[in-house]
């Protein structure tokens, strides 16, 4: 995929409980049109998750998660042109979900659970590595850092240093600062403030910030159909600060707006 210029991620969450789009695409046509429809509105990747990882999110076993994601993902790499990343934690979904098509990993968990490491380092696929304090259950009951940007860089760094010394090769490496994940809306709002510090790291960075919390928090609880404005404006800043891969809910309209900026970019 040609991240010279920024691009939109697609999500599809074949789950009952994602925070937006939970139960939205559970049966496999739904998905498929779902697909389809990202595409024609100009999506470059698409992201499939199988298990949610919003706040007191439930884990689910990996059978449940390879009965979800699968079945899609051999349908969806067979008919699009698009490349399809697997978003889950759990090593033995990655390889499934690799072997049915799937071209890239995007772990929440940076590749911490085990043998995840060394299932990557293994398939030679892209990775995306997420910062984030705690975990999905618990993360957001009392998030706490001294400095946000630093701490989010120096985590992002060590795991960048573990992938290398694992053979995970450096032009594999993207990176995630995982805004919601463990951060107060004050922690948010500087990250993203601060974004193009986490360049200088070095590796592309993907920046998932459609319809959170922290958009509904600015925009006085806006409910979720209410947050496609705030979502875009959102997508729009980090990838003034960087951010080669936007993971979005609405392609459409984000597509749209980097259209915009890229043509005024390049004038």
């Amino acid at each position: 995929m040609d991240l010279s210029e920024p691009v939109v991620m697609g999500i599809l969450n074949v789950t009952p409980d994602s925070f937006s789009d939970g139960g939205c695409f559970i049966e496999l046509e739904a998905a498929l049109a779902q697909g389809r429809q990202m595409v024609a509105e100009g999506v470059a990747i698409i992201d499939i998750g199988g298990e949610s990882t919003r706040p007191g999110a439930e884990a689910v076993s990996v059978a449940t998660e390879l009965q979800r994601v699968i079945p899609l993902i051999k349908l969806l790499a067979q008919e699009l042109s698009v490349p399809i990343s697997i978003d889950s934690s759990k090593p033995e979904v990655m390889r499934a979900a690799v072997e049915a098509g799937a071209g890239m990993v995007n772990d929440v968990f940076a590749l911490q659970a085990p043998q995840a490491l060394e299932t990557v380092a293994e398939l030679k696929v892209p990775v995306c590595l997420m910062h984030m304090q705690g975990e999905p259950r618990t993360m957001q009951m009392s998030p706490y850092y001294g400095n946000v940007v630093q701490e989010v860089a120096d985590f992002l760094n060590q795991k960048v240093a573990v992938c290398l010394a694992a053979g995970i090769e450096a032009k594999n490496i993207l990176l995630d600062p995982g805004f919601g994940f463990g951060k107060s809306l004050q922690h948010n709002l500087v990250l993203l403030k601060n974004l193009s510090q986490l360049r200088e790291l070095g590796f592309p960075l993907l920046v998932g910030l459609s319809r959170k919390r922290m958009i509904a928090a600015v925009l006085k609880n806006a409910p979720l159909e209410a947050r496609l404005q705030g979502s875009v404006a959102a997508a729009l800043m980090a990838v003034m600060q960087g951010a080669k891969i936007v993971r979005v809910h609405d392609v459409k309209a984000t597509v749209e707006a980097l259209s915009l900026y890229r043509a005024v970019n390049n004038a």
